[in-house]
């Protein structure tokens, strides 16, 4: 990645993570959609797409999300984990009761991929606030709602949960909504357990989120839940999502991807001032709040995550491997295994 402070002959890094650090690799790589020719392009080790500059991930990480659409839907409710779901790598696509244009906030007008008539499965659904009435007084939509047998995961921004809710896929959960719509949900709808003061409630395989904003910390954490902690944070990266506060939600399921943490100290142990190219130097310091270290070079920030033991990787998502002594002190790190090793300072 040109904008990533390490850089990485990547062929022989695969091979190394694979063998010696049990780092999970995949064979094939992709870019995440973005209607371009290299949508198409295959690769055989982790890095950035050369055509449209997005890091490359997993092609058994894809989904296929779909975003049901009615007339009046919020802009950000769907616009927002639409960002998030896209620079993740999956394949969103738009479906409404028909293929007529809507308009969105009476602003902007949306020609939807599909109707429910002939849109194609998909493995996430995903719905949102705004007129959601159109859709959840619509016996046509609530029926094929209840026809999708193969999905994944159900998701919902704001009052989209009521389209969840009518048809029955809340019943005996927990949910919640947009703040105006909460009594209505609870009031109407006595097999859901609503709750109120909550970004996200994360049943497992339903994630109902709170309005507007709050779908972008649901989509994150979805994205956390199918491709790791790190994915999720490389993704708020790219967004400059800043304020993004990790786990601030209600998490009922075991799949829970915040509870995996190294101890501060542990951390700390990497921190310091390192050599750098062209014989500038980087400091490292821990995030707290982030929990990840981050790199400063050249006045710029560079978040760092932690793969496994003294493996780390980039923005770009390429690893960087630090190195002890026999005493078990950090004394640098190295771009790849046999390569040059930057000394600590």
């Amino acid at each position: 990645m040109n904008k990533a402070i390490f850089l990485l002959a990547t062929s022989l890094v695969t091979l190394c993570a694979m063998a010696q650090n049990n780092i999970p690799m995949e064979t094939i790589y992709i870019c995440p959609p973005c209607n371009a020719t290299c949508d198409k392009v295959e690769h055989n080790s982790p890095g950035v797409c050369s055509h449209c500059n997005m890091v490359l991930i997993k092609k058994s990480d894809s989904k296929t999300i779909a975003f049901y659409l009615q007339d009046g839907v919020e802009v950000l409710d769907f616009a927002g984990p639409m960002e998030v779901f896209a620079y993740a790598g999956y394949k969103v696509f738009t479906v409404s009761a028909n293929k007529e244009p809507i308009k969105s906030q009476g602003i902007l007008t949306v020609t939807p991929d599909y109707s429910v008539d002939n849109a194609p499965e998909a493995d996430i659904l995903a719905f949102f606030g705004g007129n959601s009435g159109a859709a959840s007084q619509n016996p046509k939509v609530i029926d094929w709602v209840q026809r999708q047998k193969n999905v994944q995961y159900h998701f919902s921004v704001c009052t989209g949960a009521f389209v969840l809710a009518e048809a029955g896929i809340l019943n005996g959960k927990t949910a919640t909504t947009f703040h105006n719509a909460l009594d209505d949900l609870e009031n109407n709808y006595q097999k859901i357990d609503v709750r109120k003061n909550v970004r996200f409630v994360d049943n497992g395989k339903v994630i109902t989120t709170a309005g507007i904003s709050a779908g972008i910390d649901g989509a994150l954490h979805l994205v956390a839940k199918l491709q790791g902690l790190n994915a999720a944070k490389r993704t708020a990266y790219y967004m400059e999502y800043d304020n993004w506060n990790l786990g601030n939600g209600l998490i009922l399921s075991e799949d829970n991807p915040y509870i995996k943490k190294k101890p501060i100290s542990f951390f700390k142990n990497f921190e310091g001032t390192y050599q750098y190219e062209n014989n500038a130097e980087l400091k490292l310091v821990f995030n707290e709040r982030e929990g990840n270290l981050v790199a400063n070079v050249n006045g710029a920030s560079y978040p760092v995550y932690h793969e496994d033991q003294d493996i780390f990787s980039d923005v770009g998502n390429d690893p960087v491997f630090f190195q002890r002594n026999e005493a078990g002190k950090i004394i640098g790190y190295k771009l790849r295994e046999d390569g040059r090793l930057f000394q600590k300072l």
